[in-house]
């Protein structure tokens, strides 16, 4: 018994378009082929999810799929920025440089000393600003404790040391750059940079990431870092009005507090010990 000749092509047979289906191929790789639904398979297992649709964080954590979308623009903001911006302040201060001459003119333009100012300059004072910590870290550790979260003592642990490590930090940069102080303040050095403003970034920035992944709502989150926001520039404006540091020592703080608290950030890790937040 012999096979039926398949019909041959010819020349003139060439024409556009793709080739059509014979009737005795299999169907396998069509679409629809054992439900699959999709051309590419020829069983049952879905399609391969597409690399725009796979969630991936912001910050590049590991585990998520290359390409990590927005990880050096945010690394960037979250300590390059500050550091630079840090060293070049640090660097006029050092070098008596010509940003100097525009910090003392805002300066003069900023300091009228009065009883708001001087409220406002306190709420970064140690006597203030660590109990407000401290009072954080106590809650957060009977929260995570009763709630059963695993290492429910780290947080706290890890914001009480950063606490300690800001004295570290800022003393020995006061005695290397010896910035004299603003015109109402006694003669002396070690202004550079603030520690009032240091004490205050860290105290309330830290005290405002451990409670964050406790609120359940993005509005009760959204207000907690307004209300941080809002206490640290109240201290650097006080603490330029009144007269107690140029605001490049503010500015510097600032700069030094971000690095700080991003690392804290990075650490900890984003989220709830539970489930996301519903508006």
């Amino acid at each position: 018994m012999r096979d039926t000749p398949r019909p041959q092509g010819t020349v003139g047979d060439i024409r556009p378009g793709p080739p059509q289906l014979r009737p005795g191929r299999a169907l396998a790789h069509t679409t629809g082929a054992s439900g699959s639904g999709s051309p590419h398979r020829s069983d049952n297992r879905s399609p391969q999810t597409p690399r725009g649709a796979r969630p991936s964080d912001l910050i590049g954590r590991p585990g998520t799929t290359p390409p990590v979308p927005g990880r050096p623009t945010s690394f960037f903001f979250l300590f390059g920025l500050p550091v630079l911006l840090f060293a070049l302040i640090t660097w006029q201060v050092v070098d008596d440089g010509p940003l100097l001459r525009a910090d003392e003119r805002v300066s003069r333009a900023l300091v009228h000393p009065d009883r708001f100012s001087e409220l406002l300059a306190d709420l970064g004072n140690i006597q203030v600003a660590v109990p407000v910590l401290a009072a954080v870290l106590a809650y957060v550790a009977w929260r995570g404790r009763h709630s059963g979260t695993d290492r429910w003592w780290l947080p706290p642990t890890a914001a009480a040391l950063l606490m300690a490590l800001v004295p570290a930090l800022i003393i020995p940069l006061k005695e290397l750059t010896a910035r004299h102080g603003t015109s109402v303040m006694p003669p002396g050095v070690g202004y550079y940079p603030s520690g009032h403003t240091a004490t205050a970034a860290v105290a309330y920035g830290s005290a405002a990431l451990l409670l964050f992944p406790w609120l359940r709502t993005a509005y009760a989150r959204r207000e907690l870092l307004i209300a941080c926001a809002v206490v640290n520039v109240g201290v650097g404006f006080g603490l330029v009005r009144r007269g107690y540091h140029w605001p490049l020592d503010v500015v510097a703080s600032w700069c030094l507090c971000a690095v700080l608290l991003s690392s804290l950030w990075l650490f900890l890790g984003r989220g709830t010990p539970d489930d996301e937040p519903t508006e």
